[in-house]
Parts: C-alpha cells; structure tokens; sequence
C-alpha cells in the first residue's frame, strides 16, 4: 500500500508548487519548464504510438 501513497504524495507536492518550481528552474536556466515538460509528453506518446503501431 505504501507504493501507492508515495507516488500519490509525490505527485500532488508537485501539481500544489508547480508555480515555484517553474520559476525557480526559469530563474536558474532561463528557460520555461511547460515547454520541456510539453515536448517530454509528446515524445512518449510518440513512443507509445509507435510501438502499438508495430
């Protein structure tokens, strides 16, 4: 059960301080963390399709 709630945990600290992530990592970096994050999911879906596909 306890591999259930961590993740769980983890996920919902990461959607409640994304604002303080995002300009943290914008500050450090100059770069927005939405457009890495946006093209890291189009690339696993991209995976994913292609592998159904074949």
């Amino acid at each position: 059960m306890i591999k259930f709630i961590i993740p769980a945990i983890i996920v919902f600290l990461i959607v409640l301080f994304w604002e303080n992530i995002n300009e943290l990592v914008y500050k450090k970096f100059n770069i927005k963390i939405n457009y890495i994050v946006a093209i890291i999911i189009v690339a696993i879906l991209g995976a994913i399709f292609t592998l159904l596909y074949f």
